[in-house]
């Protein structure tokens, strides 16, 4: 319910004083108090002049886009305007956008400038967009007579954030060694994480890194944040070092997101054990309890395919929250599950809590995973009908994928040619995965220029054309997508897999040979090859694009990295023991029909993780049920 607008009676200064403390917290929060606070300023004219409640005046006014202007006109017929006056109109004028032109020539105008003003115009064009006019603003600082106060550690915060959007390293190598050189904010933690933060963000992570060892306080902030940097970087075998060296620094602590991002880390790269060994750390802390580092671990060791953990972990918490309830739904749709996410979600619903977009990707992806067509359009219409939640993005590239999949293509290229939201490039790269699986070349090429245009750059666009192309024989368009491939210097990603086995992850690569027990890899996928051909195995060469005979096909697709990492897994662990196995790429239809039957005659449970999701395989059937 909107406050009514208080009325004042001003006849004194202090009066004055009293009504502008009552009625800035109301203008602060509603521009219809904007003409309470224009009388207010009118009543001040009958009173004696005072740059103190000019100055007060205008910071009310200047509390609310509404009556911006009165505070510019205020500004304007004030008879002794002081730095104070100015610097309060700049700061307002800076927090839009849309007002920069007018705070930067209302800085130019300023008689005087502070550490305040140069702070305020340098972030605010930092901040908006403009990080090389912000830089400029701060040299021009650093040669105006008298600004020696103003090149403090606040304003060379702002030039550094400005250096760090820019992803200038030069600049920001200039000012470290300004800083450096004057001796600004030297024991300052905020400056030097900045410092560390725009080398990292430039791509100097080693450069990072010495900044951050040379810093004389590191806090539970700053060692986090460079943790988290290695794993952005791609360099999480330094993030997972500095974690442990973390833990053993004096005086600091890893909190609950020092945690969730080394368990983020874990997951991306399925470290289970190393992920066990964090959870064992943090159960012995007050860490434990926290929903947010809880939710982690549910992701982690659902990307490990350990759904049994995720179990004991979600009904071990005090009270699941939004994200612990979407983590277990999401956890079992990836894990090949539907069932379980399904029951899952209607467990949430009689919670109480209100399901939010990313939930419904979850029961969405469910519904792809198991090809339930009518359960996902149904699910699509319950987003908005029931919750009035508007579809997003990912909404209708879940619902796509499950069309695809289904070879249902009019009703895939209807829906995109319909939707209210621009497609993302999830939703072509799942109906080109579609498409690859149902030869479907028209809308293949359809969806490959989509991603072309939105990131030509990505490989895995060119090779799942050339495998459609493949499929149906077209091995000079092949050769096209190739030698578009070689003009632009884009490399297919190489398809590797790996397997964790005592503490140590084994990596292989196609045809990989140099794993010190090669021999009795091969011999063993030989040996299996020729049970799996008792039992009426045939390898799909179609999945190879090369255009080669096909006795040379056979030999390229038996050797896939998978089964490499599989036939080791069934050599080096205890007999009847899982196996678990990851996958960089997607794997393909051959492999999946293979190790389908492997599963049956090691008479092995074989868990793969690829990049899309888990197939659990066991007496020669796939949790996937062919579908993926």
């Amino acid at each position: 319910m909107r406050t009514k607008p208080p009325t004042f009676s001003v006849t004194t200064a202090s009066q004055l004083h009293d009504a502008i403390d009552r009625l800035l917290p109301l203008l602060r929060a509603d521009a219809a108090h904007a003409p309470a606070a224009r009388a207010l300023a009118a009543a001040a004219a009958s009173l004696p002049p005072s740059t103190l409640l000019s100055n007060r005046l205008l910071h009310l006014l200047s509390s609310n886009a509404a009556s911006l202007p009165d505070a510019l006109a205020l500004l304007s017929s004030a008879p002794s305007p002081d730095r104070c006056s100015y610097n309060t109109l700049v700061a307002a004028l800076c927090r839009s956008p849309r007002h920069l032109a007018s705070a930067r020539a209302l800085f130019d105008r300023m008689p005087h400038r502070d550490q305040f003003s140069w702070s305020a115009i340098v972030s605010a064009y930092s901040r908006h967009g403009r990080p090389l006019d912000a830089l400029a603003l701060y040299r021009r600082m650093q040669g105006e007579p008298g600004s020696a106060d103003a090149d403090n550690q606040f304003t060379a915060s702002s030039a550094l954030a400005a250096a760090t959007a820019a992803r200038c390293a030069r600049a920001g190598r200039e000012l470290h060694c300004h800083v450096a050189r004057r001796g600004i904010g030297a024991g300052d933690a905020v400056m030097w994480s900045a410092l560390v933060d725009m080398y990292a963000k430039c791509g100097r992570l080693d450069d990072a890194r010495r900044v951050f060892d040379g810093m004389l306080v590191r806090d539970v902030v700053s060692w986090t944040a460079m943790v988290e940097r290695y794993f952005d970087a791609g360099r999480a075998g330094e993030g997972f070092r500095l974690f442990l060296q973390m833990l053993r620094a004096r005086g600091v602590r890893p909190n609950e997101f020092t945690y969730a991002g080394v368990l983020r880390a874990c997951a991306e790269l399925a470290v289970e054990s190393l992920g066990r060994q964090v959870h064992g750390r943090m159960s012995k802390s007050s860490i434990g309890d926290s929903c947010f580092a809880e939710s982690a671990l549910l992701h982690m060791y659902s990307k490990c395919g350990d759904m049994a953990s995720v179990v004991l972990v979600f009904e071990g918490m005090p009270k699941a929250d939004l994200v612990s309830w979407t983590a277990m739904i999401s956890g079992y749709a990836q894990n090949g599950q539907p069932e379980e996410a399904f029951r899952y979600f209607d467990m949430f619903l009689r919670s109480g809590i209100r399901p939010d977009h990313v939930t419904f990707v979850g029961v969405l992806s469910a519904c792809a995973h198991a090809g339930l067509v009518d359960k996902g359009l149904e699910v699509f219409h319950f987003i908005k009908d029931t919750y009035g939640i508007a579809h997003t993005a990912d909404h209708y590239a879940c619902v796509i994928d499950l069309l695809s999949r289904s070879g249902q293509f009019e009703r895939a290229e209807e829906m995109i040619n319909k939707m209210a939201v621009k497609p993302n490039k999830f939703l072509w790269a799942s109906l080109l995965g579609g498409c690859r699986i149902h030869k479907n070349v028209r809308l293949a090429r359809r969806a490959a220029e989509a991603l072309f245009e939105i990131e030509p750059e990505n490989p895995a666009t060119y090779v799942t054309l050339a495998n459609t192309y493949a499929s149906v024989g077209l091995f000079d368009e092949v050769e096209g997508v190739r030698k578009i491939m070689d003009a632009k210097g884009i490399t297919k990603m190489p398809a590797s897999s790996w397997i964790e086995v005592g503490r140590r992850v084994h990596v292989f690569l196609v045809g990989d040979k140099s794993h010190p027990r090669t021999e009795e890899i091969y011999a063993l996928l030989k040996k299996l090859y020729g049970k799996m051909r008792e039992e009426g195995y045939v390898a799909d060469t179609g999945f190879v694009l090369h255009d080669v005979e096909d006795e040379q096909k056979e030999h390229d697709i038996g050797y896939h990295s998978e089964r490499l990492a599989v036939a080791f897994g069934i050599i080096a662990t205890p007999e009847g023991s899982p196996i678990k196995v990851f996958k960089n790429l997607r794997i393909c239809g051959d492999c999946h029909t293979a190790i389908k039957l492997i599963s049956q005659i090691a008479q092995r449970e074989i868990i793969v993780r690829d990049s899309n999701i888990f197939h659990h395989f066991k007496n020669g059937v796939c949790s996937c049920r062919d579908y993926w």
